[in-house]
């Protein structure tokens, strides 16, 4: 199955399956002489593993990550990192009578029609288990951006289902965003997002919502022009998680509605003689490159696929049935993808600027 590697000079190939016996990735590329922690990745992978909260899926997975290779003293040597996680919680017997369906929503029907076989135990590739081994990469990438750079990678949930939060993204800090269970920095827009969850978790049903994506302190430069441009890379990079459904930057869609003369960022210059613009409807990036100024997105995530509601599909004999789904599963899975929307924005982040180094010695 091709499409497992993703990036150029930061390199990350992600392999293993929701209930095989491990999830783990192959970093390449990363520059050597970073300090890091397996306690530190620890951290981030704990933001993003089942069993965290009530709004969480019950799956009871440590997650507990191994640095089996590319490592010295603490300290990366330029070799290819392999981190590893064992599956521990697996239960393959609740999918038993999904075996022979196709889930609606799902990804069954498609991989069945494109390869001939499927993993029906949770999904496979297909799963969102899988972003455990991006999240991991994801660490490494973060640590150097913050520390070698001063770029600060922040992402929160902003909206679930229609109640939404209008807080400054330029005012959210991570504390604010850890302080609940649903990483919404707006504590009581927070309280009203929980309730909904839980009440759409008591109706066996599920519900989507938004991130946004908040990237400071990007230097000038960064991004190539025509195909492979910042945002461009930062859309593919979002639309490759499971369940994400729409990306826009900047002003996004709501900019279609201005005129040139409204949505123009105009330039001037500061008193220590740097050039800055006044607004950002651009979103941090001009021409595909960034500007300096601080990037912005949304990422819009549908309702997770699995519910306990009643549903009809077809097996794989062509006959019509009605599905009522088992398992153990999120009710929003919004909570869960922040730091998957964090580890991707720094796998973009700092693939572009070794790309930058690289041409511009």
């Amino acid at each position: 199955m091709a499409g497992n590697t993703f990036g150029h000079l930061f390199r990350i190939t992600t392999f293993g399956e929701s209930h095989g016996g491990c999830v783990g990735v192959v970093v390449d590329g990363c520059p050597p002489g970073l300090e890091i922690s397996q306690e530190e990745i620890q951290k981030e992978l704990d933001r993003r593993k089942p069993g965290q909260s009530a709004i969480t899926s019950p799956r009871k997975e440590e997650d507990k990550i191994q640095i089996l290779s590319g490592f010295l003293d603490g300290k990366t040597t330029g070799t290819p990192i392999l981190l590893l996680a064992y599956n521990k919680d697996a239960k393959s017997e609740d999918y038993l009578n999904l075996k022979d369906l196709y889930r609606p929503g799902h990804a069954d029907y498609t991989f069945q029609m494109k390869y001939g076989i499927r993993d029906w135990k949770g999904s496979g590739r297909a799963s969102a288990r899988e972003t455990l081994a991006r999240v991991a990469a994801g660490a490494i990438a973060k640590k150097y951006l913050e520390e070698k750079l001063g770029i600060e990678i922040l992402s929160y949930v902003e909206q679930v289902g229609d109640i939404k939060t209008d807080i400054d993204f330029d005012t959210v800090t991570m504390g604010a965003i850890e302080s609940n269970i649903v990483r919404c920095p707006d504590m009581s827009t927070a309280e009203t997002m929980i309730k909904l969850i839980e009440k759409v978790r008591d109706e066996g049903d599920s519900v989507g919502g938004v991130i946004r994506g908040v990237i400071k302190n990007v230097p000038i430069g960064l991004g190539e022009p025509v195909f492979d441009k910042l945002p461009a890379d930062l859309g593919k990079a979002m639309m490759s998680i499971n369940a994400v459904k729409g990306f826009e930057i900047g002003s996004g869609f709501d900019g279609a509605k201005l005129r040139g003369s409204q949505h123009n960022d105009e330039f001037y210059t500061t008193d220590q003689g740097k050039i800055r613009t006044k607004t950002n409807n651009a979103g941090g990036t001009l021409g595909g490159i960034s500007n300096g100024e601080t990037i912005y997105f949304r990422v819009a995530i549908k309702p997770v696929s699995t519910i306990r509601k009643q549903q009809s599909t077809v097996n794989i004999n062509n006959e019509e049935v009605m599905l009522e789904a088992t398992g153990r599963h999120d009710p929003c899975v919004l909570p869960r993808a922040v730091p998957i929307v964090d580890a991707m924005s720094a796998l973009v982040i700092i693939d572009h600027y070794l790309r930058h180094k690289a041409q511009n010695l």
